[in-house]
């Protein structure tokens, strides 16, 4: 089980709202590759992964994830209270706000609902390991796009906070993908996964 401190991973306080902004940021929580579906690939991922220091890395990253699911939240409802009717209509928010108003809902900036389809557990560690080091990398790249397009200080820094988080989690997973390939059969490098049985012969 979790502690949960009570606080934001990282401190977010957005002075002006920019729901243009916002709808482009919501794609980092329920997006194709957003922190919704890194935080349930991870924690799914763990329960098939055969070393244990896999598996603590699966944990802590997926965990961790959650934490930025709850930053994004925050940043795109900061963006999003006190707005008028006139912003609403000029940013283009007025798609999301008709259905959602300024409620939090996992979309990708396109307007693609959350989708479990967007992330992968297939039970094998390399197979695993190397989707979230692209997954992470997916991550970044989304995180340097909204870089390009969002002026506002108060927004970026939050944001560079967790795109610096995605090289990181892109780190530890190499790291742990190189524990998956010092125990594996090396005669037998991509066919044998330790988890199951040799197949006979």
């Amino acid at each position: 089980m979790w502690t949960y401190e009570k606080k934001l991973q990282y401190p977010v306080n957005i002075r002006r709202p920019d729901p243009a902004a916002a709808k482009v940021i919501i794609t980092q929580y329920g997006g194709p590759d957003g922190e919704l579906g890194a935080s349930m690939r991870y924690l799914s991922q763990r329960y098939t992964m055969p070393y244990k220091e896999a598996i603590g890395v699966l944990n802590d990253i997926g965990t961790e994830e959650l934490a930025h699911l709850e930053m994004v939240s925050t940043i795109v409802h900061q963006l999003t209270r006190n707005m008028t009717i006139e912003q609403i209509k000029e940013s283009g928010f007025d798609t999301y706000f008709v259905d959602h108003t300024a409620g939090i809902y996992p979309v990708a900036a396109s307007g693609v609902p959350f989708n479990a389809g967007t992330f992968q557990s297939k039970g094998d560690a390399i197979t695993d390991l190397v989707e979230d080091m692209a997954a992470e990398q997916k991550a970044r790249t989304t995180y340097d796009n909204i870089l390009r397009l969002v002026d506002d200080p108060d927004v970026r820094d939050p944001i560079k906070f967790l795109r610096e988080r995605e090289i990181v989690h892109f780190q530890r997973f190499g790291e742990a993908l190189r524990i998956v390939q010092d125990n594996l059969d090396s005669k037998n490098f991509y066919a044998f996964n330790p988890e199951f049985d040799r197949p006979r012969r």
